[in-house]
């Protein structure tokens, strides 16, 4: 059975989480703007590792929010898998359809590229060649 917290508590916990989600979101708005940052636009690793750090930090806060706020983690496990599991889908939907929109755009760039090249133009040949040919030899 569940423990049920008193008013005090549940309004303490209530901060606490708020005080954290905070915390996090200034740590992930001073990595943008690290990122933004004029010295770092010629560091490439800095620039990874902010992105990377600023990914992390917001799957984790959307775990927190999903934990604590709209109590996931205190129910069952099945009704808890049944909403994490088509969110998953849902984000390996937008990577496979972001991926797919990439490779159609280069494959747009490459008509668009072939359809701009000039073919070369060759001399006439066959009939035409012959009856000018026949036109400049001296009778």
């Amino acid at each position: 059975m569940a423990q049920h917290l008193s008013y005090e508590e549940s309004v303490s916990g209530v901060w606490k989480g708020l005080g954290l989600l905070a915390a996090v979101t200034v740590v992930e708005v001073l990595l943008s703007l690290l990122k933004a940052a004029e010295f770092a636009e010629n560091i490439r690793p800095l620039i990874y590792v902010a992105s990377l750090l600023i990914i992390a930090l917001s799957v984790y806060k959307a775990y927190f929010i999903i934990y604590e706020f709209m109590h996931m983690g205190y129910e069952v496990k099945g009704l808890a898998m049944s909403v994490l599991l088509p969110t998953f889908l849902l984000l390996w939907a937008l990577i496979a359809f972001f991926n797919e929109g990439d490779a159609w755009r280069k494959n747009r760039e490459k008509i668009e590229f072939r359809n701009e090249a000039k073919a070369p133009v060759a001399a006439p040949v066959g009939l035409l060649e012959d009856v000018y040919m026949l036109e400049e030899v001296p009778a």
